[in-house]
């Protein structure tokens, strides 16, 4: 997702947290989601950012509502972005979502869909195990195959032709994905959505960078920021100079 910012958006100054030491989201309960994200937004607040853009799929989906009544800097999240993309590209009105199992609980994913199309079928999985997967470089296992194998047969029995990857460790196993689910379906993620969302809604604000005046990132975290380090060259394609632990309960 901040890759694909990055490249939309190179003029813009970008200050990136990861909350680490509590990761993953997926598995917490809602209040718990909503409490992270609000220390997560106050922490970017201080650091005097013009936009917030909730990244993770979990804390769109359980939080965001909740931010906009908390936070008065302008909010952008991946669920509506992710569903219009994913409805645009379905053929047979058939979509599948996969996600983490806080994300598919919610029921954000089928809620934006059916607001954008009612007549489109929405079947929503869980995929817990992939975001440990990504996480440990599992890219191209035996033993990830399987895993996709086993999570994605009711999908494919379903005929959906149409796939949401709900969550934003997912693309990197996106080349399992798609062999599983076969090449006539179509996989979609918000990163691409999102980061035109983000341009556009900083031009309406009036707030865009001029060009050549940004691209100063700050990396956070609230834990293991070598591990970070180490992580960003699957996430980001970059190797990171630097990347700052804080302590994320003192907001």
């Amino acid at each position: 997702m901040v890759r694909e910012i990055f490249r939309q958006l190179p003029q813009e100054n970008v200050v990136y947290f990861g909350d680490t030491g509590r990761f993953p989201y997926g598995t917490r309960s809602p209040d718990a989601i909503r409490h992270f994200s609000l220390q997560a937004a106050n922490f970017l607040l201080e650091q005097k950012v013009k936009l917030i853009v909730v990244a993770c799929n979990t804390a769109s989906a359980q939080a965001l509502g909740f931010l906009e009544k908390k936070v008065e800097t302008s909010i952008l999240g991946v669920i509506l972005p992710g569903a219009k993309k994913a409805v645009a590209s379905s053929r047979n009105r058939r979509i599948g979502i996969i996600g983490t199992e806080a994300t598919v609980a919610s029921g954000s994913y089928p809620e934006a869909i059916a607001q954008l199309d009612s007549q489109v079928k929405v079947f929503s999985y869980p995929c817990p195990l992939f975001v440990a997967l990504a996480e440990e470089g599992y890219l191209k296992k035996k033993a990830s195959f399987l895993i996709a194998q086993d999570y994605l047969s009711p999908l494919k029995k379903l005929q959906v032709d149409t796939l949401i990857l709900g969550c934003t460790h997912f693309p990197l196993l996106k080349p399992i994905i798609q062999k599983v689910m076969g090449p006539k379906v179509t996989l979609t993620d918000a990163a691409e959505s999102v980061a035109g969302e983000t341009k556009e809604l900083l031009a309406q604000l009036g707030l865009l960078n001029q060009a050549g005046a940004g691209g100063k990132h700050k990396f956070f975290v609230s834990d293991f920021p070598e591990k970070f380090k180490r992580l960003s060259r699957s996430f980001l394609r970059c190797q990171l100079d630097s990347v700052q632990k804080i302590e994320i309960n003192r907001y």
